[in-house]
């Protein structure tokens, strides 16, 4: 009962979570100065007005709130302000594919290493090995993505021409934009384990496991890699959310196709829809997946439901 009322109670801490970003980020955009309408200059006033009633924009606020959340509650984005005859549930379609396909290639390539080398790092502490892992760690966390593509992009499409610059259109035109996503996860990450994995490996338990006589690999593998991975599980939901929704700056960089484009597009266009849905639409997908990461904190760790 313990696991289902644990359950339970993450899940409706969710759903309110859910219910304030929306109304908060519903009222919030409205703040902003400005219309829609006002960016194109052939409109005059009286057609702007025009414009904003036929999108219910002149009606009262409240009014407009209650309204968004009828059809959100059947599924329904609304309707593009600068996108004619485009809803934003076929942008997000659409786009979030790519963003998807970018941020599941990253991740594959970053948690992996990032685990390993976070280990790796801690096992070896004070030797060569530990030096170059941090050294790589720093390098990652410190060059910003869009130094990072550039840099790649110089590199590999302009000087040495083995890779396309851009666009997202073969396996080949994957790589980069890849890597550029992949290095700082991978950096954050073999922070974090190696971090983790040092106050572990410290732990009495540990030395109670030696002195059984356990092999080494036993010991690294039931009792300090499985226990130094609970803060990557808490890192987990917001990164595998991060990175799946789209990275602007690498999408921009590589004029990838992805949910990027259109978030920055809506935001200085001032497409309410747009942007609204986008945000409910990442919101929804960060809440969840930081709802299933609480799942597996407390089957991971049993203490964790006890104390929530």
């Amino acid at each position: 009962m313990s696991v289902i009322r644990f359950i339970v109670k993450r899940f409706i801490i969710s759903i309110v979570t859910i219910f304030l970003l929306v109304t908060l980020s519903f009222f919030l955009l409205r703040t902003l100065p400005g219309n829609p309408f006002q960016t194109e200059t052939l409109l005059t006033v009286e057609m702007q007005e025009k414009m904003m009633s036929y999108y219910g924009l002149d009606k009262p606020l409240f009014e407009q709130y209650l309204t968004y959340m009828q059809n959100l509650l059947q599924g329904d984005l609304g309707y593009s302000i600068k996108y004619r005859n485009r809803t934003v549930n076929e942008i997000i379609a659409t786009s979030f594919p790519v963003s998807a396909d970018l941020g599941l290639r990253a991740l594959a390539v970053a948690l992996p290493i990032g685990l390993f080398l976070g280990v790796l790092s801690a096992r070896k502490r004070g030797k060569l090995t530990d030096y170059l892992c941090v050294l790589l760690s720093v390098i990652g966390v410190s060059i910003p993505s869009f130094i990072l593509g550039s840099f790649l992009q110089y590199i590999f499409a302009l000087k040495l021409q083995i890779l396309p610059m851009a666009q997202w259109q073969t396996e080949w035109h994957t790589i980069l934009p890849t890597i550029a996503l992949a290095l700082s996860l991978l950096a954050i990450l073999t922070r974090v384990m190696r971090a983790s994995m040092l106050e572990v490996m410290s732990q009495d338990y540990v030395k109670t496991a030696k002195a059984k006589g356990l092999s080494e690999g036993k010991i690294v593998r039931r009792h300090q890699i499985r226990n130094a991975s609970i803060p990557i599980l808490t890192m987990l939901g917001p990164m595998v959310t991060s990175v799946l929704m789209g990275t602007f700056v690498v999408e921009k960089i590589f004029a990838l196709p992805g949910l990027g484009q259109h978030f920055i597009n809506s935001i200085t266009g001032l497409d309410y829809t747009v942007t609204l849905g986008l945000t409910v639409f990442f919101g929804i997908f960060m809440v969840f997946a930081n709802f299933l990461v609480d799942i597996a904190y407390g089957i991971v760790d049993p203490r964790i439901r006890l104390m929530k």
